[in-house]
C-alpha cells in the first residue's frame, strides 16, 4: 500500500511538475530581437525622431556615439538624411543621379565638412604664433561659384563647392584668421588631380585631412593657387594655403585684410545655407 501511494505521489508531481513548464513556456516574456536585429524599425524610427528635431547635427553625433550599433547606423544611413534633408542641392550635385549611394570619404565625412570648421596651424607656407582650434560652425554658405575662384584656369569645368572663410581671432596680429573649407564632385576624375598626377605632387608627410584622415596634397607645393582664391577670400597672394585631400575635400588657412563694404562680393545665388 505505502508503494501504491508513493507511486501515485510521484505520478502527480510528474503531471505537475509538466504543466508548471507548460506554463513557464506559456508565460515567459517573448525573447525581443536586439537592436542590431530589428533593422528597419528601429531606422525607421530614429529617422523619424530626427526630421521631428530637423536634424540637429549635435544630437546625431551624441546618439553616435552612444555604441558601435548606433555608429553603424549613423554611417549607413543618418549622415546621408542629414546632408539630403540640409543641403540638398548641393548634396544633388555632388552624387549625381544616386544621391542614395556613396560618396567619395563617406557620408560622415561631408557631414563634418559641412558643420565643422576645422581651426588652423602652422604649415611649411603658413605661419601661425598658435594653432587655432576647431569647432561647430553655427552657419556655412557653400557656394560652386566660389569654388571656381579656386581652380586654375585649366580646372575650370570641374565642380567645387566652397565655404565662406571662417573669422577666427589671430594671437599677435591686426590680422584676422579665415578658415575655410570646400569639397569636389567626383574628384577621382577631376582635372585639379589629373594636374597634381602629371605635375608628380608629392603627398604630405605631416598633414591630414580633418574631415576624412585621408592624406593630403599641398596646392601652394604643386603651384595651383588661383590668384583668384586671394580675391575671392579678401587676402594677400603670399598669405593663403590650402590642401586638397585623395577624396576630394579641401581645407585652408588664410590671412584676412578688412573690407569696405564696397569691396564685398554679395552672388550668393547658388549657395547652400547649412
Amino acid at each position: 500500500q505505502q508503494k501504491l501511494n508513493a507511486s501515485i505521489l510521484e505520478g502527480r508531481f510528474s503531471v505537475v511538475q509538466m504543466n508548471t513548464n507548460k506554463w513557464l513556456r506559456f508565460n515567459q516574456p517573448s525573447r525581443l530581437p536586439s537592436f542590431g536585429e530589428s533593422c528597419i524599425e528601429n531606422e525607421r524610427v530614429l529617422v523619424l525622431v530626427f526630421e521631428s528635431i530637423s536634424w540637429d547635427i549635435h544630437t546625431l553625433c551624441a546618439v553616435a556615439s552612444l555604441s558601435r550599433r548606433f555608429c553603424a547606423i549613423a554611417r549607413r544611413i543618418l549622415w546621408r538624411r542629414l546632408c539630403v534633408n540640409r543641403a540638398p542641392g548641393m548634396v544633388a550635385a555632388l552624387s549625381g543621379a544616386d544621391p542614395t549611394g556613396r560618396i567619395d570619404g563617406g557620408w560622415h565625412a561631408l557631414a563634418k565638412l559641412m558643420f565643422f570648421c576645422g581651426g588652423g596651424e602652422s604649415t611649411r607656407y603658413f605661419n601661425l604664433s598658435q594653432p587655432s582650434l576647431g569647432h561647430f560652425a553655427c552657419e556655412s554658405r557653400f557656394s560652386k561659384t566660389s569654388g571656381r575662384f579656386f581652380l586654375p584656369k585649366n580646372c575650370r569645368r570641374d565642380l567645387l563647392y566652397m565655404s565662406d572663410p571662417c573669422e577666427h581671432h589671430a594671437v599677435g596680429g591686426d590680422e584676422h584668421l579665415g578658415v575655410f573649407r570646400g569639397v569636389f564632385r567626383e574628384f577621382m576624375r577631376s582635372k585639379t588631380r589629373e594636374c597634381l598626377v602629371r605635375r608628380q605632387a608629392a603627398l604630405e608627410e605631416k598633414v591630414r585631412c580633418p574631415y576624412c584622415g585621408g592624406r593630403v596634397w599641398s596646392m601652394t607645393a604643386a603651384r595651383l593657387v588661383p590668384k583668384s582664391a586671394a580675391r575671392r577670400l579678401g587676402s594677400r597672394d603670399s598669405g593663403l594655403e590650402f590642401f586638397v585631400c585623395v577624396n576630394g575635400h579641401l581645407h585652408g588657412t588664410c590671412w584676412l585684410i578688412p573690407l569696405s563694404s564696397e569691396e564685398e562680393d554679395d552672388d550668393n545665388s547658388d549657395g547652400s545655407v547649412i
